[in-house]
């Protein structure tokens, strides 16, 4: 490495420096992905959702409303609603999720445009819902996941969730609570639950497509046995562990917490580690969305 591929920490410390290559290589990947969620968003949209009178949460749903009273064309209300988002998301998120999110946004609403010609794939509502739901979850969250948004609320949302007691989530089904009950009056409330289904199927598919099928889960294990218990999931599941030190807070006594990151596919036979060792053992587990580093790779159960 030469000195030109080094950089400096405060303490003096050389850091790698990602080549130009390397950027260049990341920053494509970001905009193909941003490309092919707008365009599943727009065809979820004009192929599925639309033609049968159905809505989105958020500034989609309003956009779609106010489309049919107004009869004005989808890809431009998408645009203009969602740009006093833009502008506050550049201020208080960042450029990089500002541009990417403006880029998704113009692209969706181009493709609602030259989409909505088109006749819808089927007239059977829960079909028309379900897939719709699927297809725009999969859009959504491979925008989110490489740095965009295609909804103004999730940009209000995170804002007002750093300033009050609710998450993100809590905030955006507030929003989504009264917009998609405005669907009953423009569109008739079979509609109305129709896209329910459709935006439950959505919220569903853009947590799967942020955190893969394959999702992590961290485990904590207290044993007394935690050697043996460690080195068998070392051995049989090819992960590395951290012990802790812990301490009870009943008896004061001193323990050690197994700590360890595996794939939900992994979740049973590391129950069942734990069960033949110490049937007694204590063993919480939960979901992470991202792993990095250390010895998480994959390895044949045994």
């Amino acid at each position: 490495m030469t000195v030109s591929d080094q950089v400096f920490t405060k303490e003096g410390q050389k850091r790698p420096q990602k080549s130009g290559a390397f950027k260049a290589a990341k920053q494509a990947q970001r905009i193909v992905m941003l490309t092919i969620g707008a365009a599943m968003m727009a065809v979820a949209l004009e192929i599925f959702l639309v033609p049968n009178s159905m809505i989105d949460g958020g500034i989609t749903g309003i956009s779609i409303m106010l489309s049919h009273i107004f009869h004005i064309p989808l890809g431009i209300l998408l645009t203009l609603l969602n740009l006093p988002f833009l502008a506050i998301g550049y201020k208080q998120i960042g450029k990089t999720f500002a541009l990417s999110t403006l880029y998704a946004v113009v692209l969706m609403s181009i493709g609602t445009q030259l989409l909505h010609p088109v006749s819808a794939f089927t007239f059977e509502p829960l079909l028309a819902a379900v897939f719709g739901g699927i297809i725009l979850g999969v859009g959504v969250g491979l925008v989110v996941r490489y740095g965009g948004s295609l909804d103004g609320t999730e940009i209000v949302a995170i804002l007002i969730a750093k300033k009050l007691p609710f998450s993100v989530g809590e905030v955006v089904m507030f929003f989504n609570l009264f917009i998609l009950s405005g669907a009953g009056f423009v569109f008739g409330w079979n509609n109305a639950m129709f896209s329910l289904i459709a935006y439950y199927i959505a919220f569903k598919l853009i947590d799967i497509t942020l955190e893969g099928l394959d999702q992590s889960k961290s485990v904590w294990i207290i044993s007394e046995k935690f050697r043996d218990i460690g080195e068998a999931l070392t051995e049989r599941l090819g992960r590395g562990v951290t012990y802790l030190d812990g301490e009870g807070g009943f008896s004061g006594e001193n323990k050690k917490v197994i700590f360890v990151v595996i794939t939900r596919l992994e979740e049973a036979k590391l129950k069942s580690i734990v069960e033949d060792w110490d049937s007694d053992a204590f063993v919480a587990i939960g979901n992470i969305h991202d792993v990095k580093g250390g010895r998480f790779k994959k390895k044949a159960i045994h």
